[in-house]
């Protein structure tokens, strides 16, 4: 990252506080509701990337233990087995199945797609499953080929770009416990990434790792606001949770397409 004013560091100080907010409160979203703001600041998506995926890792992993270690220690749930416990295994291992060769392909640039098409099309059905969440009526499919497709596209767009999230996130909302569901997320999210990692070391990526210093601190302020925000959203009726679910992934959809189309 070149030299910038104090303003420019002042400002991306406060969107990586943004974004841990976000991470953490809804378990998604951070990258893309935290980009198109940190590209007005300095555009240059191979900057801030890195430093996004890095905070993933760290963050996800670090929640996901937490979760387990609270779950391993709560006598108050009602669930047996996995339902019980703060990750959905069995849902986790069977999207990861599906979503694996997608999510290489778009990786290794195996199969191009015009990207802007591709986002789009991503946009225009998770603003659908957005508003049926908002107006309290969820979109349920109960076809597994629907279902698999929208994981494969997920996967697939996930690995070439920042905007698959949303996508898996509105399958996922559907078929996992609300209160496995961020923890899950954040277990898929740092698969993932370590996927995307990996294709950046390959390709000579700066890892921005001085930068990492300064900012780490930052997502973690905002992980912590997130945190007391999550805790309030679990425990609202599942209509309240499924209309934050629903305004969070319209605002993901929106800020997604002013940063793919205009910026």
């Amino acid at each position: 990252m070149e030299q910038l004013m104090g303003w420019q560091y002042a400002a991306i100080a406060g969107i990586f506080i943004w974004s841990g907010f976000v991470r953490t409160g809804l378990g998604f979203g951070g990258a893309v509701l935290a980009l198109p703001f940190l590209l007005l600041v300095h555009n240059d998506p191979l900057v801030f990337l890195p430093i996004i995926s890095i905070h993933l890792l760290i963050f996800s992993s670090w929640i996901a233990w937490r979760g387990a270690k609270k779950a391993k220690h709560n006598q108050d749930l009602p669930q047996q087995g996995e339902a019980s416990g703060n990750i959905a295994w069995g849902y986790l291992r069977k999207a990861l199945g599906i979503m694996i060769v997608p999510k290489l392909i778009g990786v290794f640039g195996l199969l191009t797609l015009p990207n802007d098409i591709v986002t789009g099309v991503i946009f225009v059905i998770v603003s659908v499953f957005a508003v049926s969440y908002i107006i309290s009526r969820p979109f349920y499919s109960t076809n597994p080929i629907v279902n698999n497709g929208l994981l494969m596209l997920g996967g697939y767009v996930s690995g070439t770009s920042l905007v698959g999230a949303p996508l898996i996130v509105s399958v996922f909302a559907t078929k996992v416990p609300r209160h496995q569901l961020r923890d899950t997320l954040f277990v898929l999210w740092f698969i993932l990434v370590c996927i995307k990692m990996t294709s950046f070391l390959i390709a000579g990526v700066d890892l921005q790792l001085i930068h990492q210093l300064w900012l780490l601190p930052c997502a973690f302020i905002g992980h912590l606001i997130g945190q007391h925000f999550h805790d309030k959203i679990q425990k609202a009726e599942t209509p309240v949770f499924f209309k934050v679910i629903g305004w969070a992934l319209l605002i993901v959809c929106v800020c997604g397409m002013y940063s793919t189309f205009w910026l």
